[in-house]
């Protein structure tokens, strides 16, 4: 062991330098030593200086070199994903050293679907706003329910907040549930289902739905709950990801939809939404916060799970019957 300590120090420790790993991962990613020295604001002979110093310290060659521009090698891809390691810590580290200069500062990267942006989301930015009112949030739409973690593994995405639809086949993610989200019948006020105290699920079996797109792991868990509860055939007028499409239709009082407690306990009285009266048998889903299993988060993404957490304590015991 204190022989390859001082290998390193004497071979590789004193002459990699991470900004020879930045313009190796620029290069590689533009395809060429020509667009890789334009974006880096460098001459190509200094970027080629840079890689040849590379490959003679690690002993290997890292791009593989033909007329259409470069591309990595194994040795340079193996090196790249260690080297993403590197600078998402050294990121991490300086957002860590500016919270501490300023604990009120800093940034979370949020993904999460529409339907828990419209109301369960923004309720925990309210909460961390009206605490850290310097901290900045990022959200933009992710389907974790859908499995699809690509953004955390890239490091473009600090946590995600999702239903937890099916078991995690990620050994790379880490799921924390916060709280669990009931499934509801709705309808909007104007409906006259809305009056009803008594409706069996199969008397709405011919009524217009909106829906998820069938090819949607939601759509999935919409259609088991409705079968479940005695409506073998999963009715369907309109298919569409978006709240604001199916608050709407609902308001008209001529459509039907299924919707988490989550975001009716939001859109319930601006928009005259009720729950009917009917049981499904389908389970609550959990919600849960997901990240990258192993990787330092900054202080200011702590706060915000814990902003989640409490957050998630008021949809426990939430009725819309």
């Amino acid at each position: 062991m204190i022989r390859r300590e001082r290998n390193w120090e004497s071979r590789i420790g004193r002459r990699l330098k991470l900004r020879d790993l930045d313009i190796l991962s620029t290069v590689a990613e533009c395809g060429s030593m020509a667009k890789g020295a334009r974006q880096l604001g460098m001459s190509q002979p200094a970027v080629s200086e840079s890689i040849a110093n590379l490959e003679s310290t690690l002993r290997v060659r890292l791009l593989d070199r033909s007329p259409k521009g470069v591309e990595p090698t194994i040795y340079a891809r193996a090196l790249l994903n260690r080297g993403n390691v590197v600078f998402d810590e050294l990121k991490q580290g300086i957002r860590d050293i500016e919270f501490l200069a300023d604990p009120g500062a800093g940034e979370v990267r949020i993904g999460c679907p529409e339907s828990l942006m419209a109301g369960f989301v923004p309720a925990i930015i309210d909460r961390m706003s009206q605490r850290y009112p310097r901290i900045v949030t990022r959200v933009v739409n992710a389907q974790p329910g859908e499995q699809e973690f690509r953004p955390l593994h890239e490091r473009r995405l600090d946590l995600m907040l999702g239903r937890v639809l099916m078991p995690l086949r990620d050994a790379e993610i880490d799921a924390e549930v916060l709280c669990t989200d009931k499934l509801f019948v709705v309808a909007g006020a104007r409906s006259p289902w809305a009056r009803r105290r008594k409706i069996s699920l199969s008397e709405l079996a011919h009524e217009p739905w909106v829906m998820f797109p069938k090819d949607s792991l939601i759509a999935l868990h919409y259609a088991q709950a409705l079968e479940a509860s005695g409506l073998r055939s999963a009715p369907e007028s309109v298919t569409s990801f978006s709240v604001h499409v199916r608050t709407q239709l609902l308001a008209s009082g001529r459509f039907l939809t299924l919707m988490h407690g989550s975001t009716l306990r939001h859109y319930a009285r601006p928009w005259s939404l009720k729950a009917l009266p009917i049981d499904l048998a389908s389970p609550a889903v959990p919600i849960a916060i997901f990240t990258v299993r192993n990787r330092t988060l900054s202080p200011a993404v702590r706060l915000f799970i814990e902003q989640s957490r409490t957050a998630a304590q008021s949809l426990a015991g939430d009725s819309w019957t």
